[in-house]
């Protein structure tokens, strides 16, 4: 499974290491995994919303060529000149999350890194959730929003706020290759699960 996690100047630290370092991890547990840290604009040096200077690997890769892309948040609810709400303002990564949705992929976003789904409108009549501080402007659109800390809508899926980005990536562990990669996972990184996600049509809390 090819993994993206998608980096741009503002973004929240915690929201894309979180999960990559659960992918990461899961390689090692025995999951086909293949995670990068990719940046729209090619490899280079993106600065996080906490100051964190983090080197983007590769170029976010054409569309078909990722299984899974994952959209962090940050610098939404400031209205920062760099983060999720410039990123919406200028449309490029919406644009891209859509053509990889388009061409297949599962799309993933982590707290408000879903007003970029929003925009991209991956969201559309479908549940979805986004930082609480931002739940409003998510109203907004046209998802269904539910206040949950992460949302299973097969190909697209959210989670709330920063921290629950470990939850999102840990019910993807579990989903894509197995409970026991994902405790083992969990036990690594000694996190305790917060809640299992909100799968519509089935019963919220099972795996």
């Amino acid at each position: 499974m090819d993994i993206a996690v998608l980096l741009y100047e503002g973004f929240d630290e915690l929201d894309a290491i979180g999960p990559f370092e659960v992918f990461r991890n899961a390689t090692a547990a025995g999951a086909d995994f293949d995670t990068d840290l990719v940046a729209l604009d090619g490899p280079g040096t993106i600065t996080a919303s906490h100051g964190l200077r983090v080197e983007a690997e590769e170029p976010l890769p054409d569309p078909g060529n990722v299984d899974l892309l994952v959209v962090p948040g940050g610098g939404w609810n400031d209205r920062s000149e760099a983060g999720a709400w410039a990123e919406y303002e200028r449309g490029a990564i919406p644009e891209a999350v859509a053509a990889h949705h388009d061409a297949g992929a599962t799309v993933a976003s982590v707290c408000t890194g879903g007003m970029l789904l929003s925009k991209a409108g991956v969201f559309d009549g479908r549940p979805a959730v986004t930082h609480a501080s931002a739940l409003e402007d998510l109203r907004d659109s046209d998802a269904v929003v539910r206040e949950e800390r992460v949302v299973d809508d097969g190909d697209v899926l959210s989670a709330g706020g920063v921290t629950s980005g470990i939850d999102l990536a840990l019910h993807l562990v579990a989903r894509e290759a197995g409970p026991e990669v994902a405790e083992s996972v969990a036990t690594t990184m000694e996190y305790t699960r917060q809640h299992a996600a909100y799968e519509p049509g089935a019963i919220a809390g099972g795996e």
